[in-house]
């Protein structure tokens, strides 16, 4: 890995970041506040967020295993996949690579970022090729992305392929890791402390079910986490975001419930589809969605529409012609979607 400062975008490594009021009396005991121009009425929503999250963080390094400055938290892991551009590439200069087909925001926020984006495709089962990966890059590539599940195709990359894309990048690589509690492999996050140069993402949106309050996670090294603290916005994670997700993380048991119950689903779904004359392959799925082959993605598409019943029609993505993506829902709803299959 080359040293952290030769990675940052050189006016991000000057920059001096905002100090806000509630950071600077951080770990002294204070009840009277006159330092942040609010209004004293209307409590609790009068006051600014902790800027840090250090209580949501303590929380989440004893559940995620990791150590509590090795964790960012931003406004969706929207947020920290634009803070690696604007941290990590230099807009003209730099470029970033990324596997194919995989989620749109990468391509979205490199754009955004007037990063170059050098997608390369996946083999035919939907796995990378780490040879591939590295052959794409130069000496002015900053950035790999894998996503692990990947989305919209659901399956794990190959760990052996991520490592040695880990071991013979000098940049950063980012593993997002969104679907990763429906998987029963371990997770890259638990190696963080191997990998220098990998950044993982996590959310709250999908297993916790609490995509309404728009939590992300990056887990990385310090050095790496300081940089990121840098640049993000000094109350990026509101107050009510913060104590929902306090409150969903003292409900572990009820969400390894519910992601049981979403792995029996999917199973029942997956048979089902199977076995269905329009459905022509399931592909492997390690998320909480499968991707399916169907005889004609756009009319069945148009066909639940009508139907009231809404998935998502990726036959205009690379490598998924005529493959519908199916999220799991409750057995209700997936007995809905059955129904109105098995009458088209």
């Amino acid at each position: 890995m080359r040293p952290i400062k030769e990675l940052t975008r050189p006016n991000i490594w000057r920059l001096s970041p905002y100090s806000s009021a509630r950071d600077e009396y951080s770990g002294r005991d204070a009840h009277v506040f006159l330092d942040a121009n609010e209004n004293p009425y209307n409590q609790p929503l009068n006051r600014y967020p902790d800027p840090m999250q250090r209580e949501l963080k303590a929380m989440i390094a004893k559940h995620k295993q990791v150590k509590e400055d090795q964790i960012f938290l931003g406004n969706g892991s929207d947020e920290a996949i634009d803070l690696c551009y604007r941290c990590f590439t230099q807009p003209g200069i730099d470029n970033v690579v990324a596997i194919e087909p995989t989620y749109g925001m990468y391509k979205v926020c490199a754009d955004i970022n007037d990063v170059e984006y050098r997608r390369v495709l996946l083999d035919h089962n939907y796995q990378m090729s780490a040879r591939k990966l590295l052959d794409a890059c130069d000496k002015y590539t900053k950035i790999i992305w894998i996503c692990s599940p990947n989305n919209p195709t659901g399956n794990l990359m190959d760990e052996e392929e991520i490592h040695t894309v880990l071991n013979s990048f000098d940049g950063l690589v980012v593993i997002d890791e969104a679907y990763s509690e429906f998987s029963q492999h371990r997770t890259m996050r638990s190696q963080l402390d191997q990998f220098p140069n990998m950044i993982v993402l996590n959310t709250m949106s999908k297993a916790w079910g609490c995509a309404g309050i728009r939590l992300g996670m990056a887990f990385a090294h310090k050095e790496v986490i300081d940089i990121m603290n840098k640049v993000k916005y000094p109350y990026n994670v509101n107050n009510l975001t913060q104590e929902k997700a306090i409150e969903m993380m003292r409900s572990t048991r009820e969400v390894e419930e519910w992601v049981r119950t979403l792995l029996l689903e999917r199973e029942r779904l997956i048979t089902a589809f199977s076995q269905l004359p329009i459905c022509k392959k399931v592909y492997p799925t390690n998320a909480n969605f499968f991707l399916a082959l169907m005889s004609d993605a756009q009319a069945i598409y148009d066909y639940l529409v009508g139907k009231g019943v809404i998935v998502r029609n990726r036959t205009r993505v690379t490598l998924c012609s005529d493959c519908l993506r199916i999220t799991i829902g409750t057995k209700t709803e997936n007995s809905q979607l059955l129904s109105a299959l098995r009458q088209y």
